[in-house]
């Protein structure tokens, strides 16, 4: 990990404000969602981006059924014939 020298202090609602710079560099815009982890006493903090439920893609990822899926995943379903 790379330390910015950036220090934060947690406000009574337990939120703390991501600098505009670190989020310009990053690409995170105003009400895009993050994704937490922990590792070990790591918070880890990830821009949320959708991917694919069955292979992982998060590339063109549309919904259907509510469900995320990528392009090649729907081909092959749809090419896909129960015995």
């Amino acid at each position: 990990m790379k330390s910015l020298g950036i220090v934060r202090k947690i406000d009574e609602l337990g939120r703390i404000v991501l600098p505009v710079e670190l989020r310009r560099k990053l690409g995170i815009d105003i009400h895009d969602s993050m994704e937490i982890y922990t590792d070990d006493n790591n918070i880890i903090l990830r821009k949320y981006e959708p991917s694919c439920i069955f292979c992982g893609d998060a590339k063109n990822v549309f919904r259907f059924s509510g469900k995320n899926i990528c392009p090649n995943c729907a081909k092959a379903i749809t090419g896909y014939v129960s015995r």
